[in-house]
């Protein structure tokens, strides 16, 4: 492994430009741009400029970046709220988007979701002794970051409804 020197920093309108690019092809945090910048070697005042003009320009907008992540987790990776909400928060966005992106999101196909994970892996585990199935269906939601009001129905539904159970 070679040792590189480290990079020459870039001005802040080279910055800039790199920045808008990058958010012009998908959306992105700001905090994740902010790193980006810092990463390139500006300072904190300068990345600040930077992010300020993104969002002036409407290259960054961190409401607007929620609700794309929130309904891609949810519809690719199966995610719920619990699990969405927290990894927003770990990417700086605010608590105010957060909860209005949750908000919007449509309770019956976020159901079907959820139940679609469920009947999977209840065909992995109903072999198993039932207490223990149930338990590592409901352990299984959790992972996911459904909440228990939302998956304990859901369970008894996928469970009652097979009838080898």
């Amino acid at each position: 492994m070679t040792n590189r020197p480290p990079r020459k920093p870039i001005s802040p309108t080279a910055a800039l430009n790199k920045a808008a690019a990058l958010c012009a092809r998908s959306e992105q945090a700001s905090g994740d741009i902010y790193a980006k910048l810092t990463g390139w070697g500006l300072t904190t005042e300068e990345a600040d400029g930077v992010i300020k003009q993104l969002i002036s320009e409407n290259y960054l907008n961190d409401e607007r970046y929620a609700r794309a992540y929130c309904r891609d987790k949810m519809r690719f990776n199966g995610w719920g709220r619990i699990k969405v909400a927290f990894m927003l928060k770990s990417k700086g966005i605010g608590k105010s988007h957060i909860e209005a992106v949750l908000a919007e999101v449509n309770e019956e196909e976020y159901i079907a979701t959820l139940r679609r994970l469920l009947q999977a892996k209840w065909r992995d585990v109903r072999g198993k002794e039932p207490m223990q199935a149930r338990a590592s269906m409901m352990r299984f939601a959790a992972s996911r970051g459904f909440e228990p009001n939302v998956f304990y129905p859901v369970i008894d539904e996928v469970i009652g409804g097979d009838s080898d159970a």
